[in-house]
């Protein structure tokens, strides 16, 4: 080497054969070249830096052999560089850039000047590492793992996509055949279906959202199993409470509007049926006239006023409704929850000392253990149809409750035949017994909810009824019966069986239609 860096002449005819240590491995090595189609050669530029260009096509055309080089100068004739410069004479073999014939070199013989692109034939250039792989006919499409029966025309995707609106049932039904099809040759989304459709059952209920009616009366015994309320209410009056409690959770939960909505109130008038026309709001104020008969006979203030007031039912409830300077709205709703609080506070601590006490509804009276249970019949009765007028679910009451109820009208029933015989419109009694002796009977046979047996004296109310003198029976259903004592479908309709005397039948039958009132 010389004083100012330069290696000498003669050194470098020293390295010249020897093989050069190769340079770094670049990823477009490791391309599949014989796969990627080559694109055109781009215009002539500027040389690349001094870099060995790797192999890259083995269907070159052949070329002159050269030999390998391992330092920076060529050594063969075709090699050509800047490191030729020198003082051997330029030979016809020594062709410039401008001279070379990209066919005839090739790739081991490409010298420092001809490393660049612009050097290299249209089948050697290498694309960017980083460009996407065009697709070549040898490589298929990827098959997927699940595919959907054949005909169906959708997709183990969309098929799977669907089987929550196949669970709902919300497929058309070439959907619905399709994902059927696909169900039973893909076990995943089978398993998939299978847990889809046991969640949308729990989403369907063929129960009514309304709550269970004897839910306040257990919830309520069970308070007091655990303490014993220090005032209790009584035995008598517990239907009441309970049927005012659940008309007031239907009140609450209505709307303004519905307050408005139009109620027919039917009952049943010698032998036909009659009916008046009102709203929600004058149905509360209905039952809030008439529970202030109770209200009376206990003391309490009576919602008609002071003074002289009627003891009809149907007089009570036209005063009430006359009152009033405008159609009544919700505002009736807290004066009838608050006497129906009174009402039931007053009778449990009076206890067993007021269950006697007469109340009188004009034309007859009750004792106030039967008014109490009377007005509990009225207000689900009453209930019902509003809940019928708003579209509200309400369910029948406790077992216990209408059984007590059904047996309240079963008492009734003898004075109620007799006073049908008085206005000829029951058949004539056929054997009188003295008071107290079993006489004449028709079995009343009450099935279901709140069901039992009772046995109805025919030929006089101080009879006694008894299965010994039963002359005919007459099934029906417990709710069926307490609709017909409220009026709200005909005699002729209500009889689920019937075998023995027809005329006692009917006369049963009527006369417990005859029960209802406004």
């Amino acid at each position: 080497m010389s004083g100012d860096g330069r290696a000498s002449e003669g050194g470098e005819e020293e390295v010249r054969g020897a093989r050069r240590i190769p340079g770094p491995r670049g990823a477009v090595d490791d391309l599949d070249l014989e796969s990627v189609p080559r694109p055109l050669l781009p215009p002539p530029g500027p040389a690349a830096p001094d870099e060995a260009v790797p192999e890259q096509s083995a269907a070159e055309p052949p070329g002159p052999a050269a030999p390998e080089r391992a330092g920076p100068e060529p050594s063969g004739p075709e090699d050509s560089g800047p490191e030729d410069a020198g003082p051997r004479d330029p030979g016809p073999e020594d062709a410039g850039p401008e001279q070379a014939d990209p066919e005839d070199a090739g790739p081991a013989q490409a010298g420092p000047a001809q490393a660049g692109p612009a050097q290299a034939g249209p089948e050697q250039l290498a694309p960017h590492p980083f460009a996407p792989h065009p697709a070549t006919p040898d490589q298929a499409t990827p098959e997927p793992l699940m595919t959907s029966a054949p005909g169906t025309g959708l997709s183990h995707r969309v098929l799977q996509a669907l089987l929550g609106a196949w669970a709902l049932s919300a497929c058309s039904a070439e959907e619905t055949a399709a994902v059927e099809d696909h169900l039973t040759e893909c076990a995943p989304c089978a398993d998939e279906a299978l847990r889809l459709r046991d969640a949308v059952g729990l989403l369907h209920t063929d129960g009514s959202l309304d709550l269970d009616p004897t839910l306040r009366s257990r919830v309520m015994d069970g308070c007091l199993g655990r303490r014993p309320a220090r005032i209790p209410v009584p035995e008598h009056a517990a239907p009441y409470d309970a049927e005012t409690a659940r008309l007031d959770a239907l009140l609450r939960d209505i709307g303004d509007s519905e307050w408005h909505a139009p109620v027919r109130l039917r009952w049943f008038e010698e032998e036909r049926e009659v009916s008046r026309r009102t709203t929600v709001a004058g149905v509360i104020g209905h039952l809030t006239a008439v529970d202030g008969l109770l209200s009376a006979a206990l003391g309490l203030d009576d919602p008609l006023g002071r003074g002289e007031t009627p003891q009809d039912p149907i007089e009570r409830t036209e005063r009430y409704w006359s009152a009033a300077q405008r159609p009544p709205t919700r505002t009736v709703r807290e004066p009838w929850r608050a006497q129906s609080h009174e009402l039931i506070r007053t009778a449990s601590f009076a206890g067993r000392n007021v269950a006697e006490a007469s109340v009188s509804y004009g034309a007859f009276a009750l004792p106030l253990q039967d008014a109490l249970l009377d007005r509990a019949f009225e207000c689900w009765v009453h209930g019902g149809d509003i809940a019928d007028a708003v579209d509200y679910p309400y369910q029948a009451p406790a077992a216990a409750h209408l059984h007590r109820m059904i047996d309240l009208a079963a008492r009734l029933l003898p004075a109620a035949v007799a006073g049908r015989r008085r206005a000829g419109l029951a058949g004539p009694a056929k054997e009188l017994v003295t008071a107290g002796a079993p006489g004449r009977s028709v079995h009343l046979e009450i099935e279901g909810h709140g069901g039992g047996d009772w046995f109805i004296a025919l030929d006089s109310p101080a009879a006694l009824g008894s299965p010994e003198r039963a002359v005919a029976q007459v099934a029906l259903d417990g709710v069926e019966f307490c609709r017909l004592a409220a009026g709200h479908i005909s005699p002729v309709e209500a009889a689920a069986g019937q075998e023995g005397d027809r005329e006692a039948i009917r006369d049963v039958l009527f006369a417990t239609a005859s029960l209802s009132r406004l």
